[in-house]
């Protein structure tokens, strides 16, 4: 797991109810990362919040963090 996969893996571990539930995979692509996020079913909302307030907020986060390693990172958010 990179820590790419790891930060995205914390961050969406602390707002869920079911944390081993939370799976991220992730593909590279010369300087392009490409995140997928799982959750479980009930636990999709707490992810995503209110028209979409936390799913930005972590795709801004993930930005950042790609940053400092020189990567342009997606976040996918997989029903």
């Amino acid at each position: 797991m990179t820590e790419l996969e790891k930060t995205l893996s914390d961050i969406a571990r602390y707002l869920v109810d079911d944390p081993d539930s939370v799976t991220v995979s992730g593909t590279e692509n010369g300087d392009t990362v490409t995140l997928s996020l799982n959750v479980a079913p009930d636990d999709m909302g707490k992810v995503i919040g209110k028209h979409g307030r936390i799913a930005r907020a972590i795709r801004v986060v993930m930005k950042s963090v790609g940053n400092r390693y020189g990567k342009k990172v997606t976040v996918d958010i997989e029903d």
